[in-house]
């Protein structure tokens, strides 16, 4: 009997399986997906759809529409706005195109003098004439179709590469059997899964939220399969006499805040049952959990057992190794990171086998093979968004018996509270420190730039510290955003030495100096990126500037803007954005200057952005699920259908073993999470 053919083995084929797809334009594709599989291209689906008219002359132009129009370059120049916006400008005999951010060699390249092309984008009268700013350009009005599918590309990737690899991977694409409730599928008007696939690369249609939902699906699968496999394990109880924990407490100066004390007594209660302790410590930006994390880790030691800390940066592991060893007293703490030298490594691998390191303090490094503990009692998880389930529960399974704690200073909003951490025990953290500062919030256009910059430079010389933040490292030809490199460049001609620059791709060596140095007061505005999100704290810096705020998610600048406001001076965080965007970007930013409750930003942020992969190894920092909804409150509605659905499947059918269970797996296998499946198999 010859073995039955799965019905992804289609998709599951590379990229390069499809006609007229070569290894190089393979290779682009894989860059712009993020996948290599066939699969991976056909979830790859439009960020929008272009609506355009074509039109002869300007004056055709119907309003607020966007036209596709036929133009001859007449010349170029790069330039900047008064407010020292950068962009590249375009003379043609009736409008004058502008390119933002762009680079001059490569918009001559897209429209050559005296060739014509075809632009399209949306008019505005200026003067006798019109302009069109950041218009998409073609050599032939084919290019530009009535209704365009636009995907997120990569440099050397045409829209024509994409609708070919499409034709081919439709075409591969077959019928799966239904994993959904029937009745849900029925009551929503759902199609098939392929049917709905094929809908979503043709226009906007409400089969979207069909995919959307599959997602989300295989996620809370996967999710309630991994939780029941640690839950079930047994546990044991950790008592400790006190000792390490009131030492720490008297270095540390000050009494524990009501909600810490509170979440303590609840984790405390955890560590003494014979059970596993599976918790989730929330705690605003500022509000002390590394302090409750500590007390908790030194109460497995007392008991006479290991505690393990895993961060998502050498920058923060490092910070804590700092502040640990200040509190911890006689426990031992050691480093373990990708950059320690052999040596140390060594010795620090031995340390924990044979019980003489109590406290391990690290990055993923502490789950990798090889590592070993003499008795771990205590796992601890922090900023747990930057880390899949797989991991978390890999470090967890370092120990017989190890409790779990997993910490976040991103609040999760309350629909994901309730979906991915529903069987978790939770605690919050809901007041500050004393000492922190509230921090005045303001918004602003980018053509105050120059005006930001003069605000900084006078309170540079009255002695602050600033941060200033840009979405991306460099300048790209692709990406329209603010740069760190190119924005450091500026302020340090301009201010001098008292500029530092810091981003993920310098050596770890050279940002740490520059971090060092900030710290130190030796530099007084450093121009970052996201980097210094967690870990970076420096009571001296006042002020926090955000470079086209926009881009980020709300909770992201709620972490940034915690970077101040941790000392005694009043603290100022100004959010900047793109003139060119949005009502809603601005409405978005608006929330930000007016509340600084993170739980509250939590639940607007998911109301406007949807939910982010809180699930598998793929999870960071604000990554978005791969094929969410516009509206956040219908992808709150999916996830908690999702939520119910996968808790009466796996009710009815543990073992994934009936027919809508096998239809299951395949939906795991779809959405990268057929580890789930394995493991459950695996016991």
């Amino acid at each position: 009997m010859r073995p039955s053919v799965s019905p992804i083995s289609p998709l599951d084929a590379p990229l390069s399986s499809l006609r007229g797809i070569g290894p190089t334009l393979a290779a682009r594709l894989e860059q712009a997906i993020g996948g290599k599989r066939v699969l991976d291209l056909l979830l790859h689906l439009p960020a929008s759809f272009a609506e355009r008219v074509h039109v002869e002359r300007p004056e055709d132009a119907p309003p607020d529409r966007d036209v596709v129009l036929r133009v001859v370059a007449e010349g170029h120049r790069a330039a900047r706005s008064a407010k020292g916006a950068r962009y590249v400008e375009v003379r043609t005999a009736r409008v004058t195109l502008r390119f933002m951010q762009a680079h001059l060699p490569w918009i001559e390249g897209k429209l050559p003098k005296g060739e014509a092309r075809y632009v399209a984008g949306r008019l505005r009268p200026e003067g006798e004439d019109w302009s069109m700013i950041s218009p998409a350009v073609a050599r032939d009005a084919a290019d530009l179709p009535e209704r365009q599918a636009v995907y997120p590309m990569t440099e050397g990737l045409k829209p024509h590469h994409i609708a070919r690899a499409l034709a081919g991977a439709l075409a591969v694409l077959p019928e799966m059997p239904e994993w959904a409730d029937p009745s849900l599928v029925r009551r929503e008007a759902w199609p098939s899964f392929a049917v709905a696939v094929r809908a979503a690369h043709a226009g906007p249609t409400p089969a979207r939220a069909r995919l959307a939902y599959d997602e989300q699906l295989a996620g809370q699968i996967a999710m309630a399969l991994a939780r029941s496999r640690e839950r079930a394990k047994p546990g044991r109880a950790l008592l400790g006499d006190g000792r390490l924990r009131s030492a720490a407490l008297a270095a540390f100066g000050h009494a524990p805040t009501p909600s810490q004390t509170a979440a303590l007594a609840e984790i405390d209660a955890d560590l003494a049952a014979p059970h596993r302790m599976l918790r989730l410590l929330q705690g605003d930006v500022g509000s002390g959990k590394t302090l409750v994390a500590l007390l908790a880790m030194l109460r497995a030691v007392e008991a006479g057992t290991q505690a393990a800390l895993m961060v998502p940066t050498e920058l923060l592991a490092r910070q804590h190794l700092r502040t640990f060893g200040r509190l911890c007293g006689p426990a031992r703490v050691a480093l373990l990171s990708g950059s320690i030298k052999p040596a140390e490594r060594r010795r620090t691998l031995a340390g924990l086998a044979d019980g003489s390191i109590d406290i391990a303090i690290g990055t993923h490094a502490l789950f990798q093979e090889g590592v070993a503990f003499r008795d771990l009692g205590l796992a601890v998880v922090d900023e747990q968004h930057r880390f899949g389930v797989e991991q978390r529960l890999t470090l967890a399974g370092k120990g017989a018996a190890t409790d779990l704690l997993v910490m976040t200073a991103t609040p999760i909003p309350r629909t994901l509270l309730l979906t991915h951490w529903g069987e978790m025990e939770t605690s919050r953290l809901t007041g500050k420190p004393a000492g922190r500062q509230p921090i005045a919030t303001s918004v602003h256009g980018l053509a105050n730039l120059e005006d930001v910059i003069a605000a900084c430079g006078r309170a540079v010389a009255a002695g602050a510290r600033i941060y200033w933040v840009c979405p991306h490292v460099a300048e790209s030809e692709t990406i329209e955003a603010a740069a760190a490199e190119t924005r450091f460049a500026e302020l340090r001609e301009r201010f001098g030495e008292v500029v530092a620059l810091a981003h993920g791709r310098l050596d770890i060596t050279v940002r740490e100096a520059a971090l060092a140095r900030f710290a130190a007061g030796d530099a007084r505005l450093l121009v970052a990126t996201t980097v210094i999100e967690v870990g970076v704290d420096v009571p001296e810096a006042t002020v926090m500037v955000i470079e086209q705020a926009e881009r980020f998610g709300l909770a992201q600048l709620h972490q940034l803007r915690g970077r101040v406001g941790r000392g005694h001076a009043r603290s100022y965080c100004m959010l900047l954005y793109d003139d060119a965007a949005g009502r809603l970007a601005r409405d978005r930013l608006s929330i930000l200057r007016d509340t600084e409750d993170g739980f509250l930003i939590a639940d607007r942020d998911f109301e406007l952005r949807g939910a982010g992969d809180a699930l598998g190894t793929r999870q960071s920092g604000h990554e978005m699920a791969r094929l969410p909804l516009e509206d956040g409150q219908a992808q709150a509605r999916l996830v908690e259908m999702a939520h119910a659905d996968a808790q009466v499947l796996l009710n009815r059918d543990p073992g994934l073993a009936g027919e809508r269970g096998m239809a299951a797996r395949l939906l795991l296998r779809l959405f990268g999470r057929e580890n789930a499946a394995t493991k459950m198999n695996a016991g």
